[in-house]
This record gives C-alpha cells, sequence and structure tokens, in this order.
C-alpha cells in the first residue's frame, strides 16, 4: 500500500510520489516512481520537486517515467488490510493443556497449587 510518505526536501509537506537515488559512479541521479520502502540513500519527492529537479553539472538524470502523479491506495491494499485486521482481531487459540479444569487441585486467583510429588 503506497502509504502517507511525504517529500523530503526541507519545509515540504506534500505527498512523496516519486523516488530519487544517486549512482555515483557514472555520476547519474536516477528519479522514478515512488518506492514501496524508504531507503535510507534515497529521496522521496512530491510531483513539484520531481519535475524540477536538476542534477549538478557533469551529471545527468534519468526519469524513468515523464510525470508522476500521486496515487493512493488501490481496492486491493484496502481489502489486504481489512484482512490484516480482521486477522489480527481474532483470538489465539488455546492449547488444550492451558487449560484449567475442576480437577487440577485448589486455585486461588490467578495463580494454581499443583500438587506435590511425595
Amino acid at each position: 500500500m503506497r502509504s502517507g510518505r511525504q517529500c523530503t526536501r526541507s519545509a515540504c509537506g506534500r505527498p512523496a510520489v516519486a523516488t530519487l537515488t544517486y549512482v555515483y559512479a557514472d555520476s547519474t541521479a536516477v528519479l522514478g516512481p515512488l518506492a514501496q520502502l524508504a531507503e535510507p540513500h534515497s529521496y522521496d519527492l512530491c510531483s513539484e520537486h520531481a519535475g524540477r529537479l536538476t542534477a549538478p553539472r557533469g551529471w545527468e538524470v534519468v526519469r524513468v517515467s515523464p510525470e508522476f502523479v500521486p496515487t493512493g491506495p488501490t481496492s486491493d491494499d484496502l481489502l489486504a488490510l481489512a484482512d490484516a485486521v480482521r486477522e489480527a482481531g481474532r483470538p489465539a487459540p488455546v492449547p488444550q493443556a492451558a487449560v484449567l479444569t475442576d480437577h487440577d487441585g485448589p486455585r486461588r486467583g490467578h495463580l494454581r497449587v499443583l500438587p506435590g510429588e511425595g
């Protein structure tokens, strides 16, 4: 699901739509669609900053897509999220060995007395 990641430019709070990565060995800046996961050595940019991106002299900018538009969650993303929430809300099954019955011995509060050996 595309998230609420914001543009990494200072004082910009717009949603990120593109990811900028530098290839230092080739003096290239690669601007592509927003990456699925935020990476420490890449920069998320809004559509305005992605459109105005320039590189230093001697560097090349490779634009994977000519235009970056904000995309929201798809219906598949929302269904996956709903399924995950539903699954997390289900109570965990209790193993049969952990179920206490009356013949397990006297109980006091949340503690139980175990029969001793000898």
